[in-house]
């Protein structure tokens, strides 16, 4: 099912990596881009590292669960693994002490639930560069 999707974007190649321990958040990622972008639903960040030796990808959405299981370290292998990947990191609130040091550790995003298709894809749009037509989702 394709929500909205400008087809310049369906064909530019763009590869997503979704990792997060929560299920339900990543596939509705997954769902709400697969239309306009490669992307990939991944249970851990070892599968996407697997992954991304055969396909790198251009951005990684991290769930903060991830990041909280396995501490604020993980940033650094994440960047040292998938180098030239940008982070986007999903998380519950802004307030969230784990998220302000995540961003003193580098992220290039936050992507704040609940998640809807517009947000998230403008989100993601604007992290890889691309501009987001007037219309809006809603209107369609």
């Amino acid at each position: 099912m394709q929500i909205g999707v400008e087809t310049s974007k369906a064909v530019d190649n763009k590869r997503l990596f979704v990792v997060a321990n929560d299920d339900i958040t990543r596939m509705a990622l997954q769902f709400m881009l697969h239309d306009e972008n490669e992307t990939h639903d991944l249970a851990s960040l070892e599968a996407a590292f697997d992954k991304s030796t055969e396909w790198k990808p251009d951005l990684l959405l991290l769930g903060i669960d991830v990041v909280s299981e396995r501490g604020i370290d993980v940033l650094a292998q994440v960047k040292s693994r998938l180098a030239d990947t940008k982070i986007l990191l999903v998380a519950e609130s802004r307030d969230d002490p784990l998220v302000t040091s995540c961003q003193s550790a580098g992220i290039d995003g936050l992507l704040l639930k609940p998640l809807t298709v517009e947000d998230v894809r403008r989100k993601v749009d604007g992290l890889l560069g691309r501009k987001r037509a007037p219309i809006q989702i809603h209107a369609l």
